[in-house]
């Protein structure tokens, strides 16, 4: 509104009366204090706009930070997860080889249980042999070992012999005295030295046996000539009516008295051990032989000892100055004489310059005593 239609304004609202410009006065202040209500109005709508967009915001603050949180949160479950499974996979291999390695196992228990039940049913098969018990009887504490005393070759160098004392503390001084002169009569004398004898002793021995599939040994035969009793067995055994087969070998055993048949065919060694008695024709005289599985024997483990003899001596140095028989007096003279620290000989053998002998070592040599062990 311009100036001119205020100040018409003013002089038509003058031209009215006082009541009415004090009424239009009281009506704009009205309205002044209307619009001064509705101003503080909107200062506290906005005021309480701003404070709930805050309150919004803060809110959208702490579900945000709470969805992160929670995401970070799954993925640390994920990969815990991720790990249990993966420590479930390498679990489930590690059974899978344990159980493959028992498996393994109990395939290898199961083949030895049947070599086992193999070997125990050659044992029960064994030829029969009559023995005699000599012995004594007692309490199971008092029961004895059993030993066996092999029978060692031992080679002799040129120009050595080899003595035998009756007493093992003669062989001692005959050692600890180590160079003897030894006198050939008149004014001739040799010098020897005496030596420890020690051998090599078998202190473990592991067979590992298996049955012969095309060989069998027959056992319980009647006396009679070698030849004619191979012949016979060679001739029975040969023909299919008898449950045998074309033979490859027969050979006679001395040592035990028994007879292996070789057949070109494997399955007719086993069909005849099953049957086991065999009658057999000797010249018109029927006689019962016993056939069982041949064993054939691999040594697996053996173990060794070295011994020392520690009743026998070796002597070395012994020149060809005269004949064997003369040498062999003068030392057994010699080391007989209490003089010279000897004694009782029990045994003495003497190889000269330009022979080569083996001396045995059995069951009537002197026990060698242990030293000590090697494989």
């Amino acid at each position: 509104m311009s100036s001119d239609e205020d100040f018409s304004l003013v002089a038509e609202q003058n031209e009215d009366t006082i009541e009415g410009i004090q009424a239009l006065i009281k009506d704009y202040q009205k309205k002044y204090s209307v619009i001064l209500e509705e101003q503080e109005d909107l200062k506290v709508s906005i005021k309480e706009r701003q404070e709930m967009t805050q309150k919004f915001k803060e809110r959208t603050e702490k579900v945000t930070e709470g969805l992160k949180k929670d995401q970070i949160s799954f993925k640390e479950q994920m990969a815990a997860e991720k790990a249990k499974l993966d420590a479930l996979k390498q679990e489930d291999c590690e059974l899978m080889e344990e159980l493959q390695r028992l498996q393994a196992e109990l395939k290898k228990e199961d083949s030895q249980n049947a070599q086992l039940k193999e070997r125990a049913d050659v044992f029960s098969k064994m030829p029969e042999k009559n023995f005699v018990f000599s012995g004594k009887t007692g309490k199971a504490d008092d029961a004895e070992e059993f030993e066996m005393k092999p029978h060692i070759r031992y080679p002799m160098e040129e120009g050595t012999a080899l003595i035998t004392f009756e007493e093992e503390d003669v062989a001692a001084n005959i050692l600890e005295k180590r160079k003897h002169k030894v006198d050939l009569g008149g004014e001739c004398h040799i010098t020897v030295e005496a030596q420890p004898v020690h051998l090599m002793m078998p202190s473990l021995v592991e067979i590992d046996t298996d049955i012969c599939p095309h060989r069998v040994l027959v056992s319980n035969l009647p006396k009679m000539d070698t030849e004619m009793l191979l012949n016979k067995l060679e001739i029975h055994f040969s023909k299919s009516k008898n449950g045998g087969g074309e033979v490859e070998s027969c050979d006679f055993l001395p040592d035990s008295g028994t007879v292996v048949i070789a057949f070109v065919k494997d399955k007719i060694a086993e069909d005849l051990a099953l049957t086991e008695h065999h009658k057999v024709d000797f010249y018109k005289n029927k006689h019962i032989v016993r056939v069982t599985p041949f064993v054939n024997g691999t040594i697996t483990n053996l173990e060794t000892r070295t011994s020392m003899c520690p009743r026998t001596v070796l002597l070395t140095g012994i020149p060809d100055v005269m004949d064997r028989e003369t040498m062999q007096d003068m030392l057994e003279i010699h080391f007989q004489k209490n003089g010279n620290g000897g004694g009782e000989i029990e045994a003495f053998l003497y190889n000269p310059v330009g022979q080569q002998i083996l001396a045995l070592f059995g069951s009537a040599a002197p026990e060698p005593e242990e030293e000590e062990e090697e494989e």
